[in-house]
Parts: structure tokens; sequence; C-alpha cells
């Protein structure tokens, strides 16, 4: 695209080449093909131009400020997620997962909480599958079919036996702060947490390094809220379900 200062945006059919020149070729550069005008835009009006550019992911909730707040969950090296929290919250983040063309992979205890979700999740495609802990396979992800692994196996989950790799995200779901959380949060590259009591919060607050009033709040959460971390950043973010996300899941919540 080039700016010109008077000369107006050419319309009209495109030009084709005279007959004379039909066939004839150029030295290395092949045929001539059909002569097109130029799209130029006055100077003017650049100011006016806008792009649609954002953020790439998966939309967790809104900000304070009502903006989308997105978690880019797919990478040329894993991603280790925890979530403390409810199943709702997990499945919320799976659900819209899905929808923006990834699989998921979910490895329960509880197959019955999933299954249903599963179903209707690929309207016939089956983009979401339910599995026994422990028997998960190899997901083939790669940059053009990334993949979602979610881990719901309670307050001790098992070591996972799937091999990390490029493109996959592991996101385990705790329900509190069980023995196994602290190793777990610590080496996530990022932490979603719900409302905990002030002595999860407390906990947390060490490991994550949160301002003092940030790690108060975590036990004041509403049971739509969420508070996201990385080692760098850190978030409050509303969950709004969507309404095929409550007639799926129901309402947020943070227990189950």
């Amino acid at each position: 695209m080039t700016a010109h200062r008077r000369s107006p945006a050419v319309t009209g059919p495109a030009v084709s080449a005279p007959p004379a020149a039909a066939g004839r070729g150029r030295a290395g550069r092949g045929l001539l093909g059909p002569r097109r005008g130029r799209h130029a835009l006055p100077v003017e009006q650049l100011a006016a131009l806008r792009l649609p550019l954002g953020d790439d992911g998966v939309v967790a909730g809104t900000d304070a400020k009502g903006q989308p707040a997105v978690l880019g969950l797919f990478r040329p090296v894993q991603l280790d997620v925890v979530v403390i929290g409810s199943v709702w919250t997990a499945q919320v983040l799976a659900l819209r997962t899905a929808g923006t063309g990834a699989r998921v992979a979910v490895e329960t205890a509880r197959p019955q909480a999933w299954t249903g979700l599963a179903q209707a999740a690929g309207g016939g495609q089956q983009c979401m599958t339910v599995h026994d802990v422990k028997q998960v396979g190899p997901q083939g992800a790669s940059v053009t079919n990334p993949v979602l692994v979610v881990r719901d196996c309670g307050m001790r989950p098992p070591r996972s036996r799937l091999a990390p790799g490029p493109w996959q995200s592991v996101l385990t779901l705790l329900p509190f702060l069980g023995p196994a959380a602290p190793k777990l949060v610590e080496h996530a590259g990022l932490v979603g947490i719900q409302r905990v009591s002030p002595e999860e919060a407390a906990v947390l607050g060490r490991i994550l390094r949160l301002p003092q009033a940030n790690a108060e709040a975590l036990s004041q959460l509403g049971d739509d809220m969420v508070l996201w971390c990385t080692p760098q950043h850190r978030k409050l973010v509303k969950v709004q379900p969507t309404d095929i996300e409550a007639g799926l899941l129901g309402g947020p919540r943070r227990l189950d």
C-alpha cells in the first residue's frame, strides 16, 4: 500500500494487458500479467486507518477496566498452569480453549463431571477427550494442532506420565492448597487462584511474592473472581460465563 497527497484511490475494473503484449515474455521474468490499478490512500486519511490487532489466546474473563483478559496458553515450549479453584473454572477454560481450535485432553478421577461437557464441546467433533488417571497417551501437539491437558486428579495428583512437548500446556486443578501445591505453584509458569483461606493466602503470597494487599485479598474474592499470576505480572479477572457456558455448567462457583 502506498500513500499520495493528491491522488484519489483508483477505482473501476482491472485493465488487461493489450493484445500485442499477450504471450510476449520478458527476459528472466516470465509472461506479462494483467495490469491493475494501484490502491492508494491519501495522506490525510492515514490517521483513520485502524487494524483489529490484539492478544492471541484464550479469554479468561475481564479485567478491572472491563477489557478482555487473555491467556496465551500455547508456546514453543510446554507451559505448566496451576489453578487453585473449582472444576467449574477449569471447565470454562477448557471449553474456551476448545473454542479456539485447540484439542483438550482431560485426565480425571471424576469422569462423570467431564463426560457431558466433552460430548457437548465439539458439536459432533471430538475436540475434548476424557481419560482415567495415568491413562493419557502422547497427544501429538504441534503449532497447527495445540493441546491442553487438564489434570483433575484431586489434592495429591500423581506424577504425570505425559512427556513434555512444545505447543502443549498442562493445567493442574487443585481444589485447595494441599501438600503437593507449593511445589507445583513454584514451578508453574501461570497460576490462577480463586478464593482461599487466610492461611492458604499467606502461603501463596510467600511463594508467588505477592504484595501484601494482593495476598490478603485472596481470602475475600467472589465466586467469579480469579487472580492470575506469572513470575512477572498479576491480574485480577472476573469470569463471566456466556449463555451457552451457563447452560452447560451453571453459574460461577468456588466449591464443587
